[in-house]
């Protein structure tokens, strides 16, 4: 193996800048050319490892997995593009995988909380509104800056979707996940369950299938992110069939969600709904979709940059974005924990549309599952740093803590232009 690789074609370093070249030395990023060494060149589209906001690497569809399961799971989002990993809930203990430096990094949001007996088995911490702020506060300590609450699913009483929990209780969990230093995430696919979330503070949501405009509205003013799982909405009907007999209002409440899901997503980015790409890959669907969901999101307006963006969140800052530059200065909530520390994933393609390629799926590492030279996936070095005339590697821990502290109050991940 050569001492530096030497990747030629077009790096995207934001949504809008790129340069021709880069070397990688010493397992760090640097865009000035060595003074020594054997140099093994590539040539086509860099772009960041793929970020997946909303996975399950310890899950299957009957509840934890033990731990050869949950390394090939995480071996097959890795190989898909996917180098950061926010885990949204999990009853499996991950944290070796973080002793790996070939596996996806992973922010855990510790285990789902639901109301009990409304959710699927295995899951979840089951909780009675009264051990809502206690159980919270128990998973923001156990997790890595997140809270996964379950806000609504079927209530057999009602024969629909319904909220789970008061909103004068979520006010108070939530209330309580921040004080812990922990942001919160749910689960919601109906309508009143996000306005709930929404008036008690919630950070983001998952899914969203039941925005509707005011939701939308208030979303955007209080910067809530979403992450749509259109992977998994494409479910509903299969979802929707076996319920249909003994709760047709449930059945068809999802179908009509189903339907209308380009047209919320859409009509969410237009009004500048800060959106991130998650798969919902474990419980019962399979792992490594994240070209998928981008394509699913060009299908609801994004353009293919503005999907590579929600699946790298290096590619564009949206507090510059024109969608969300009205909004600036509005921070959401967040934990006052630091970034994660990273490595770059650099994944290359030699067609001359890097973001229809990575639509398709078409994009791959230089070769499968090769660490880059120095043995390790590269650090993120600085591209300004690394311009400025000096021939050593850029000093990646600096340059992945600048860009995660740009990054961490916009995106439900604090996600850059690196893996763990």
């Amino acid at each position: 193996m050569a001492d530096v690789l030497h990747v030629t074609g077009e790096v995207l370093i934001s949504e809008h800048e790129s340069v021709p070249e880069l070397w990688i030395i010493d397992g760090k990023v640097s865009f000035t050319p060595p003074t020594s060494g054997d140099v093994e060149t590539v040539s086509g589209f860099v772009l960041p490892g793929f970020v997946d906001a909303h996975c399950h690497v310890g899950l299957d569809a009957h509840g934890a997995v033990d731990d050869a399961t949950s390394e090939a799971r995480a071996v097959a989002d890795r190989d898909a593009g996917t180098l950061l990993i926010r885990d949204a809930g999990s009853p499996a203990d991950t944290r070796w995988i973080d002793e790996r430096d070939d596996l996806p990094k992973i922010i855990r949001a510790g285990r789902h909380i639901a109301r009990t007996k409304r959710y699927i088995r295995n899951f979840a911490h089951e909780v009675e509104p009264e051990q809502l702020v206690s159980r919270v506060r128990a998973e923001a300590r156990a997790g890595d800056g997140w809270v996964k609450l379950v806000g609504d699913w079927i209530d057999r009483g009602v024969g629909d979707l319904a909220p789970c929990w008061p909103r004068e209780v979520l006010v108070e969990a939530i209330a309580a996940a921040h004080e812990e230093g922990a942001r919160v995430t749910a689960h919601c696919f109906g309508e009143e369950s996000l306005a709930d979330f929404a008036a008690a503070g919630t950070d983001c949501i998952e899914h969203a299938t039941g925005l509707v405009p005011e939701t939308i509205s208030t979303f955007a003013e209080q910067g809530i992110a979403i992450v749509p799982t259109l992977v998994n909405i494409e479910t509903f009907p299969q979802i929707a069939a076996p319920a249909a007999d003994k709760f047709p209002d449930y059945a068809r409440h999802m179908l009509q969600l189903h339907e209308r899901r380009f047209e919320t997503i859409a009509a969410a980015h237009d009004a500048g709904v800060p959106i991130y790409v998650g798969t919902d890959a474990g419980g019962s669907l399979p792992h490594g979709p994240v070209a998928r969901e981008m394509e699913l999101l060009v299908r609801a307006g994004f353009s293919t940059r503005e999907a590579l963006a929600a699946g790298t969140r290096v590619l564009t800052d949206p507090a510059r974005s024109s969608r969300h530059r009205r909004r600036r200065g509005r921070r959401p909530r967040g934990p006052r924990r630091g970034p994660p520390r990273g490595r770059a994933g650099l994944w290359h393609t030699r067609a001359r549309d890097p973001a229809g390629q990575a639509r398709r799926g078409a994009l791959t590492p230089p070769s499968p599952g090769r660490p880059h030279p120095g043995g390790r996936w590269a650090q993120a070095g600085s591209p300004t740093s690394s311009r400025s005339g000096s021939a050593e590697p850029a000093d990646s821990a600096a340059t992945s803590a600048r860009w995660a502290r740009r990054l961490k109050s916009t995106a439900p991940t604090q996600t850059t232009q690196t893996r763990a």
